[in-house]
């Protein structure tokens, strides 16, 4: 069982500005993800996408936004359940609650804070009548591991910036990557395309366009995938592979969440803007894309300021009766939980004589 103060669930901008802001209160946070990986939708669908409004930055990477946060909020320790989504949710005794992944583990809090973006992610899969009998037999639609394909021959499918940046990263790694891509164009950043342009060129990806993977062939795993090619004639072929990567993207649903009584409207969770972004029942919060409310903008800084006031509410819960006086952290400094401190240069006064 993992116990902390705040559960957060979704590791997204909003999810780990809130890690911050809690910590600033001496509250601990464990967060859930149904992805692999921290940063939401900046890390898995366009990390290399700029940002123009973030507050302080005229221009900032997704992926480096998902960076600076982490390094911000590093100090006062968050714990990760990645990979997993957040399933069911039982209130206790002492009104704290027990929410179960789809995994099993269980973790235990007095409050819970729903920061999943627009819903748990759930891959999009290609129209292809047997890919879901090769899952977990060479089709994976999320790299976890990058070692797992070394020295093995990869397909991956895709046009996005997720199907870019895996075929130039295993192409050092795999010892064959081919790219399938139905256009000719991709939709990924450009540096990324001129790179995959780059390393056909050298031999080390394989670029099929315009092209799609419509069959895999294999006995107990995959051992080829069927393509079929429009360029000049239409004709198929297979290519032989280990894995079959498709990466079309993600595609966001409320989930399990959806079934724990919370008032819906919309596929968004409703909550009180006017307070602290509860939801109808006390002790859940939802902040970011996830709520709505009269007025509601789906903004990353609109999530900072809600996971701002929700850790707030949530110190009340967690410390009924304690008074907390807000200092800024230009005088009170930020003391994280692994004996670090940040503060800002004392003056100096000195008499004159």
């Amino acid at each position: 069982m993992i116990k902390t103060d705040i559960l957060i669930i979704g590791a997204g901008p909003t999810g780990l500005f809130a890690v911050f802001e809690a910590g600033l209160l001496k509250l601990k946070c464990h967060l859930i993800d149904a992805l692999p990986q921290i940063g939401g939708q900046c890390s898995e669908i366009y990390p290399k996408k700029p940002i123009y409004d973030i507050p302080g930055f005229p221009e900032i990477l997704a992926g480096d936004l998902t960076t600076n946060l982490m390094e911000q909020c590093k100090q006062f320790e968050p714990g990760f359940t990645l990979g997993e989504r957040a399933e069911t949710i039982e209130k206790q005794a002492d009104g704290s609650f027990i929410v179960t992944t789809n995994k099993g583990t269980q973790h235990q809090a007095p409050v819970v804070a729903i920061a999943g973006g627009l819903g748990s992610f759930e891959p999009r899969k290609p129209l292809i009548a047997n890919i879901g009998y090769f899952e977990d037999k060479g089709v994976e639609y999320f790299i976890k591991d990058p070692e797992m394909y070394r020295n093995k021959r990869v397909v991956i499918s895709g046009g996005g910036d997720s199907a870019l940046d895996w075929s130039i990263f295993l192409s050092n790694i795999a010892s064959k990557v081919t790219l399938i891509h139905r256009r000719n164009e991709f939709r990924g950043a450009l540096d990324s395309v001129d790179k995959v342009q780059e390393l056909k060129n050298q031999g080390k990806i394989n670029l099929i366009t315009p092209a799609e993977v419509i069959n895999i062939v294999g006995d107990h795993k995959v051992e080829a995938v069927v393509v079929a090619q429009s360029k000049n004639i239409e004709r198929e072929f297979e290519v032989e592979c280990d894995h079959f990567i498709p990466l079309f993207g993600l595609s966001p649903k409320l989930g399990p969440i959806g079934n724990w009584g919370l008032d819906i409207e919309k596929n968004a969770i409703v909550v009180n803007n006017a307070l602290d972004y509860q939801t109808n029942i006390p002790g859940i919060f939802a902040i970011g894309d996830v709520n709505t409310y009269p007025g509601k903008l789906k903004l990353i800084l609109c999530g900072f300021h809600e996971a701002t006031l929700m850790c707030q509410a949530a110190y009340q819960i967690i410390n009924p009766g304690k008074k907390y006086v807000l200092k800024y952290t230009t005088v009170s400094g930020v003391n994280g939980f692994d004996g670090t401190r940040k503060e800002a240069p004392k003056q100096v006064v000195k008499a004159i004589d």
